[in-house]
């Protein structure tokens, strides 16, 4: 049966940039390493998306609502449905001694913070910098290539998966979420209590879940740490 808005499903993607066919973000951590874009900091693996909710490329979202979980697809979003057309009006010249007054000393490349707005340098000569606004991607033509993982239908199951967004660091397998009656209880393992501002994060998911499941009415918070002896 298609997806439908509102469902929650875990989704494995790889974004492509068509001209070159170069790959500049996925959720895989052996696609990454083979791209040269893999960062030991990052999270690799499925992603929680909210259809309907979750910010989609519009060609995206509608393919996914004419798939099922376990089915592969492949969209091609043009430069106007995804980073935008270039816009010529978004390159612009300063001078050198903007740059000096702020304390900063540009190079060709840098993506520089420059009156509220991330601009890429592009060229320095004769004391005048060339800054572009426009996104890096803008005016690509982006393919986007993915998988259904799964579809998530219980509350457990969805709760796990939000409180990943959370505490994305966690290993999923590790997190457990049980339902009784009114009440969500939530077990974290050790290695949440490194998390910094933890009871901060809790406080956060919490009120997500009181959003989103009109029936749990408490959510308790269980820390558990395995004792070897």
């Amino acid at each position: 049966m298609p997806l439908t808005k509102g469902e929650y499903i875990l989704l494995d993607y790889t974004v492509v940039v068509k001209e070159e066919n170069k790959v500049v973000e996925t959720t895989q951590e052996s696609v990454a390493r083979e791209a040269g874009i893999y960062r030991p900091d990052g999270v690799y693996g499925p992603r929680l998306v909210i259809l309907g909710e979750t910010p989609l490329w519009e060609p995206v979202e509608s393919a996914l609502l004419s798939l099922d979980e376990g089915q592969d697809f492949e969209v091609e979003v043009p430069p106007e449905k995804a980073y935008g057309v270039r816009d010529s009006s978004k390159v612009r010249t300063v001078s050198i001694r903007e740059f000096h007054r702020r304390g900063l000393v540009p190079n060709v490349g840098d993506v520089v913070d420059f009156d509220g707005q991330k601009a890429r340098v592009i060229s320095i000569s004769g004391g005048r910098v060339v800054l572009d606004f426009n996104h890096p991607l803008a005016g690509r033509v982006i393919i986007v290539r993915g998988r259904v993982v799964k579809r998530l239908v219980s509350v457990e199951e969805r709760a796990v998966a939000l409180l990943r967004r959370y505490l994305p660091k966690l290993p999923g397998e590790k997190l457990k979420v049980a339902v009784e009656g009114d009440t969500m209880t939530v077990y974290l393992p050790a290695e949440a209590l490194l998390y910094e501002r933890l009871g901060s994060v809790l406080l956060q998911y919490a009120a997500d879940v009181s959003g989103r499941f009109a029936n749990i009415k408490r959510v308790k918070f269980v820390e558990e740490v395995e004792l070897k002896g």
